[in-house]
């Protein structure tokens, strides 16, 4: 891997699931023409595990990301080189054969339940945002999308959520809202939700604001 941008500017974005992360990251990114590096993709390996053993796993604790392979390419988008980020099949509950480049970029998006979790990846971010919605709402956006992208019967999605999904948010999630630099709700529309981001970024990226 070679350096091909200098200090790059990375944008974690944090929240429970199904809050809104991912919609504000893919509109960002578009704003900023950065690449986005979803923490969903760095779950450990289970392929030693059986499928149903792997349908057990609480995947809504921090334990289950590869903590030192995502923290070594934060590190690295940070330094500006690419990297080579894995490919989860949900599904399943595996990682494919397949991996995504994630390119140097002068803005990168990272988002994930756990993007202001860890303080080594914390220190890295230029802007932290937690996406905050009620757990209602969290809760009918993960029953519509596993259901219909992931192939759950809504009767596992309901015994997830209840067992591990909310219990983990209230104790691993909800807490990182504390180490925010801007708090904006999943519920507003996303060029309002991303002109607040993007306002706070370019307060401090000052070179970036002819470009917006």
């Amino acid at each position: 891997m070679r350096f091909s941008v200098e200090r790059p500017y990375l944008i974690g974005i944090a929240g429970a699931s199904c809050s809104g992360k991912t919609e504000l990251a893919r509109h960002l990114a578009a704003r900023l023409d950065a690449p986005v590096l979803s923490i969903d993709s760095y779950y450990r390996e289970l392929n030693h595990l059986s499928v149903e053993e792997r349908a057990l796993t609480n995947f809504d604790e921090p334990a289950a990301i590869d903590e030192p392979l995502f923290i070594s390419h934060m590190e690295a988008l940070a330094r500006g080189e690419e990297v080579l980020c894995p490919n989860y099949d949900f599904a399943t509950h595996s990682r494919t054969c397949e991996v995504t480049r994630i390119p140097a970029a002068p803005f990168v998006i990272v988002e994930g339940l756990f993007a202001l979790y860890w303080p080594e990846v914390r220190a890295l971010l230029g802007t932290r945002v937690y996406v905050d919605t009620r757990d209602e709402v969290c809760f009918a956006r993960r029953l519509a999308r596993d259901t219909r992208e992931r192939g759950r019967t809504e009767e596992s999605v309901r015994r997830q959520y209840a067992a591990t999904v909310r219990p983990m948010a209230e104790l691993h999630v909800w807490p990182t809202r504390r180490h925010a630099d801007i708090i904006v709700s999943g519920e507003s529309p996303l060029a309002q939700t991303s002109a607040a981001v993007l306002a706070h970024a370019q307060r401090a990226f000052r070179f970036a604001v002819k470009s917006w």
